[in-house]
């Protein structure tokens, strides 16, 4: 077994789980807020899939998807390796033009076959390898380990939203 075969199967189950709650949204539904200072669906799938990118592209030492694919332009964003969503104010979150289900699907999937990829030829040693984060020095594991953790807690915040956008039975649909 690969060393991060646990992972890579963790995230497989976040992808089903991403692809379950993107589904047939509308540019409309995507855009959705349940309170004024809520974060929309559209906003939370790109947030953590930007996070993901960044995270990998730093660990590979490679330019993220975002940039070197043009994945910004299709977002109507600027190629700002920064520009992931971390400190948005709310009018930010809100100015948010998310594009359709299909070009954010893309791009995670994109992002998502990087990251396989980096996982899969990891070693243990490369797990243990120091790289420098925004607050410090960190091991790739912590790195990888934080990725998940966000990717967990977007995806399912995502689902919540569109739970409360289509009430209860939506995601056995």
């Amino acid at each position: 077994m690969r060393a991060a075969q646990p992972i890579i199967e963790t995230l497989g189950w976040n992808e089903r789980g991403f692809r379950k709650t993107l589904a047939g949204l509308s540019p409309e539904q995507l855009r959705w807020q349940p309170k004024a200072d809520a974060n929309p669906i559209g906003w939370l799938l790109w947030h953590g899939t930007r996070v993901e990118d960044r995270t990998i592209a730093d660990l590979r030492g490679t330019t993220q998807a975002w940039i070197d694919e043009g994945w910004h332009a299709r977002f109507g964003r600027p190629a700002d390796p920064l520009d992931r969503g971390f400190g948005h104010a709310i009018e930010q979150v809100r100015a948010f033009a998310s594009p359709d289900a299909a070009t954010l699907q893309a791009y995670h999937d994109s992002v998502r076959r990087r990251t396989v990829a980096y996982l899969s030829d990891a070693t243990p040693t490369e797990f243990e390898r120091a790289v420098p984060t925004d607050h410090g020095p960190s091991a790739v594991a912590q790195r990888i380990a934080n990725l998940v953790n966000e990717m967990l807690v977007h995806d399912g915040q995502a689902a919540y939203v569109r739970g409360l956008l289509q009430g209860a039975g939506w995601f056995g649909a």
